[in-house]
């Protein structure tokens, strides 16, 4: 659904009760897109605020879905303009709403740039309440260190912010086809993967969580079996073995 024809914003429900919502832009050539997830609850929680200046378009697409002033979670993966960059009008229109940063980063530049304090989370709750439960998961990775994610069980749809960034700016809602293919060449051309020794085994620990659903930042939202590489297995690219050994491997 479009909520603004001018931009071409748009929200689509990726999984059960969960809506992605994409910003086509052309800040880089070939495009990109900018998304954010809303996890409708009793307790509605919103994953990545986008840009300030998006903060009108986020907005309007989350006022499609149920009213701003539900929200009670808005969480992001690291501190960065596209993760958190409105983060203070969202919690402005968003009654009674708290930050929720899924690892521990919080006592780093947050501080001076949002007036009120996020709430570190580490591997448990956090939020929003059933029927859905959002875990949180640090994972320092692909290019902050205190990155972290969120796994929503019922759905087992990870969270996973930079994760499988794709390039352009218009991609399908969801798809089951390869993403790591478009990712790795946009990413050996930038450059910006963690090349740490904690990569792999992190990579691993969210492979084991065996996602149905990929919830990507930038490009579509994938389904499949997420802990796989291999296409017929409804993995997220050719190559038959293990996502975290494919991405981990890259040269640095």
């Amino acid at each position: 659904m479009i909520t603004n024809p001018g931009s071409k914003t748009r929200v689509d429900e990726v999984a059960d009760g969960i809506y992605r919502i994409s910003t086509p832009v052309d800040v880089v050539p070939g495009g990109f897109s900018f998304n954010q997830y809303l996890v409708v609850d009793e307790e509605p929680l919103l994953f990545h605020t986008g840009p300030r200046r998006m903060f009108p378009l986020v907005r309007e697409a989350v006022a499609a879905v149920l009213p701003v002033e539900r929200l009670r979670h808005v969480g992001f993966s690291h501190f960065e303009a596209d993760e958190c960059g409105s983060l203070n009008e969202l919690l402005a229109v968003a009654a009674g709403g708290a930050a929720v940063r899924p690892h521990r980063g919080h006592g780093l530049r947050g501080r001076r740039r949002r007036p009120q304090a996020a709430r570190a989370r580490g591997r448990r709750a956090a939020g929003p309440r059933p029927p859905h439960r959002a875990l949180a998961r640090r994972a320092p990775r692909p290019h902050a260190w205190e990155c972290g994610f969120l796994f929503e069980e019922k759905t087992r749809t990870l969270l996973c912010g930079d994760l499988f960034t794709q390039p352009g700016a218009e991609h399908p809602a969801l798809t089951s086809g390869d993403i790591l293919g478009p990712s790795e060449a946009m990413r050996q051309g930038l450059d910006y993967w963690a090349h740490a020794a904690s990569t792999r085994p992190t990579l691993e620990r969210l492979a084991s969580l065996q996602p149905t659903t990929l919830a990507c930042m930038h490009g579509s939202a994938w389904t499949g079996d997420g802990a796989r590489a291999d296409p017929g297995a409804g993995g997220p690219a050719g190559g038959g073995e293990p996502v975290a050994a494919r991405c981990s491997d890259a040269p640095g």
